[in-house]
């Protein structure tokens, strides 16, 4: 999958408030459906559908056993959000370097007239 296309998905399912908080639920540790759902005010098959949201874009990981699955975050696909987010930072930071040089240079000629 494209970089682009892959940022994509990480940051559509990042978009959602829902989904994020079961992203920090997961902080903890690995939690089951129910545990996950349960502070959520929805119905189970909504919920389920975050669940495959966060799971086809890799934020998450599941593992069934018998009739329980239970999910766990993937750190490594947070790395895709922090590169990016990191190389907007690093333009942006530049850019206004360069906007301190140039009112640095303008207050100079400003002063020498």
């Amino acid at each position: 999958m494209a970089q682009s296309a892959v940022a994509d998905d990480v940051f559509y399912a990042l978009s959602n408030s829902t989904r994020r908080r079961v992203l920090e639920q997961l902080s903890t540790g690995p939690a089951t459906v129910s545990e996950l759902a349960a502070p959520f005010d929805m119905r189970l098959p909504s919920f389920v559908q975050h669940l495959s949201v966060l799971e086809q874009s890799r934020l998450v990981k599941s593992k069934k056993r018998g009739r329980v699955r239970t999910y766990e975050l993937a750190p490594e696909r947070f790395k895709v959000a922090e590169n990016w987010l990191s190389e907007r930072r690093r333009e942006w930071e530049a850019r206004l370097d360069r906007f301190d040089e140039y009112v640095k240079q303008l207050k100079e000629k400003e002063s020498a007239s």
